[in-house]
């Protein structure tokens, strides 16, 4: 009998996928493992990075990455970097009512791409978060003990195509694969602990004293009927709908969630998302600024330039004034602008107090709550549905904030956690579950606007409708308009509009080399498909010859906050305009197309029709080619001549077979 030597093979460690949410004001990382996620802490066990960097002017080197960089941003202010996320995807022009508040120069680059100029070089905000995320990344490595590759990074909900491409560039340069894009939102869902109000705490979070946040899933013993209840006696409570409310320092986002567990785990399915890309605590700095700077040239009558040291210092001071005004009823305000021609003294001191600073963010305020209206509207919810408000961004710390939103959503908001922190968290808990380590939850995310192409005339035609939950993929059939046509643009676009001019376009591609058919006889297969990131790659192909060709979505630069805000609204404002613009659109297309069969048809059996049939049938062809060409035609009568012309066909059509089948 021979013996065989038993060898026990152990499991190889997970590869770490870290957490980063990169944020306009401040960063941080974060891990999940199977005793959940924590902030990892960088040097003297500081957990928020300043989203903040200082070049050399000389040679464009790095300086300085965080704390340092931004504790000493007054003493050299056109070399030190912040707001980075603001320019991420963008063009000069998307910016240009920043500018004037930004210390450092921002010029047009490739692609008119908004870039950082530093004495000689050039620096892409792609470069600047590299920086950012170079510096979180050795946080973790030194934290973990271990090489860190990957990473799960969080964008705003709104940021489009552009910006998150942007985004993973930036983690490309730093040395890190972005293995998926998360929604901030989102990912702040993935992170608290939410009462799901039917007897469990779904995905409960505890503080643990050494800064560890751990997850559960428990019964609460209260929820159970009697006493000998088992967990089994509620195998799937009832859904809780949720709304996440994120301003962060230079973005705002609202999304409405539902989330639900199940046999199988846990799953969070978000119903709508909206928000603004250019909305958030800088706002409100800017407010301050503009007030100190108001009053400056009131005071001491004259027209004061600022260089842009002191323009940094207004910033560092209107920060401050802000974050003192969530704690305190007023802020005290010192200025030491030097002297004056004479040599006196010129001093600006005041008093702000939280009224008259309320009243100055109440516009910004309002525009995120409008927002909220709107995520319910699409979520087909009612605020009396919302089971909790989840306050995520540092500047949910403002008391205006969390009056408007309880007063909106007629509930407490949720603060359990620390909202700078949250966001890094859920984006640490999708990490764990893509690496494997929690295989007991689902994340459902959705796009913020409708994707499309365009169709003759100038419409579009929408295939992935806004709100969808991501990865999606959608497919039509459309043809050609002209015969013999070769080659086929394909549009794509982004927006809620149904005409081409009222949307925005996100690139274009041609599909070549189709054999030459006559007009409706090629058929061309377009399909959309938007990842898990959010980033879309559309292909076409025509089915008779196989010929194929696709485009990643990859623009300059996306919407402007201008546009992100309107599109939506414009869509319910101009809806009725809209689709019968559209679809005398169709019907025009619709007549050119059954007048060209026609005409053929007529060249091909006419001499056999008796005189009457074929002057009646071309008096219909008459009547709708002048509608066709009618600007100003009634929708209705177009689409009752053209049902006539066809009707009156009928035995054209029939001769025209006939003939063919002789001829074959």
């Amino acid at each position: 009998m021979t013996g065989s030597k038993q060898t026990e093979v152990s499991e190889a460690p997970l590869e770490p996928i870290i957490g980063i949410d990169l944020g306009t004001t401040n960063s941080l990382v974060a891990y999940c493992d199977e005793r959940g996620p924590r902030i990892l802490e960088g040097p003297g066990g500081q957990r928020l990075l300043p989203s903040v960097v200082r070049y050399n002017e000389a040679d464009g080197g790095v300086e300085a990455v965080g704390r340092e960089a931004h504790t000493h941003a007054v003493e050299h202010p056109g070399n030190t970097i912040f707001s980075a996320k603001r320019l991420m995807g963008r063009s000069v022009a998307d910016v240009r009512g920043d500018l004037e508040y930004l210390p450092y120069e921002v010029v047009e680059g490739e692609h008119n791409t908004a870039r950082v100029g530093i004495g000689e070089r050039l620096f892409s905000p792609q470069e600047v978060s590299a920086v950012i995320l170079s510096e979180l990344r050795g946080w973790a490595e030194e934290a973990l003990g271990t090489q860190v590759r990957k990473a799960v990074v969080t964008v705003p909900a709104y940021f489009d195509d552009a910006q998150r491409q942007a985004t993973r560039d930036a983690g490309r340069i730093a040395g890190l694969q972005v293995v998926r894009i998360v929604n901030e939102p989102t990912a702040a869902a993935l992170a608290y602990g939410l009462d799901s109000g039917a007897g469990y705490r779904v995905s409960g979070i505890e503080k643990k004293e050494d800064g560890r946040v751990s997850l559960s899933t428990k019964l609460n013993p209260e929820a159970c009927t009697t006493e000998t209840d088992p967990p089994s006696a509620i195998p799937n409570p009832p859904s809780q709908t949720v709304a996440v409310f994120d301003l962060g320092g230079g973005t705002f986002d609202v999304s409405v969630l539902r989330m639900m567990q199940t046999d199988q785990g846990r799953v969070d399915q978000v119903l709508s998302t909206a928000g603004d890309t250019h909305l958030g605590g800088d706002d409100a700095d800017r407010m301050i600024i503009e007030l100190i700077q108001k009053e400056v040239r009131e005071q001491f009558g004259e027209q004061i330039e600022f260089p842009a040291s002191t323009r940094q210092a207004f910033r560092n001071l209107a920060e401050a004034t802000k974050i003192r005004l969530s704690d305190e009823s007023s802020a005290q305000i010192e200025v030491d602008l030097g002297v004056d021609g004479g040599g006196s003294p010129r001093v600006y001191r005041r008093t702000l107090v939280r009224d008259d600073f309320e009243n100055m963010i109440t516009p910004l305020v309002e525009k995120t709550i409008r927002c909220c209206r709107d995520a319910l509207r699409s979520a087909k919810c009612s605020a009396d549905d919302i089971g909790r408000v989840v306050m995520v961004g540092g500047s949910t710390r403002i008391p205006l904030v969390r009056r408007r939103v309880e007063e909106v959503f007629k509930t407490d908001p949720y603060t359990a956690l620390n909202p700078d922190e949250v966001v890094a968290l859920g984006a640490a808990v999708q990490g764990s579950i893509l690496a494997g380590v929690n295989r007991d939850m689902l994340l459902l995310d959705v796009i913020p606007l409708s994707l499309g192409i365009e169709t003759m005339g100038g419409a579009v035609s929408k295939l992935v409708m806004a709100n969808s939950t991501i990865p999606a993929q959608a497919t039509e059939m459309f043809s050609t308009y002209a015969d013999g046509q070769t080659n086929i643009k394909v549009h794509v676009l982004q927006g809620e509009r149904e005409l081409v001019a009222d949307c925005r376009s996100l690139g274009e591609f041609e599909l070549k080399g189709i054999p030459p058919m006559p007009a409706g006889l090629p058929k061309v297969e377009v399909t959309f498909l938007v990842d898990a990131n959010g980033v879309l790659s559309v292909q076409a192909v025509e089915k008779r010859s196989e010929k194929r060709a696709s485009i990643q979505i990859v623009p300059n630069h996306g919407l402007t906050r201008e546009e992100v805000d309107s599109m939506e609204a414009a869509s319910y404002e101009h809806a009725a305009e809209d689709m019968a613009a559209h679809r005398l659109i169709d019907l025009r297309n619709q007549a050119r197309l059954d007048i060209r069969a026609i005409e053929k048809q007529l060249a091909k059996v006419g001499d056999g029709l008796d005189a009457r049939y074929r002057a009646g049938v071309e008096g219909h062809v008459a009547q709708v080619r002048a509608m066709a060409d009618d600007k100003a035609v009634d929708p209705d009568r177009f689409h009752e001549a053209l049902d006539a012309m066809d009707k009156s066909t009928v035995r054209l059509a029939e001769l025209a077979i006939t003939q063919t089948l002789r001829e074959e």
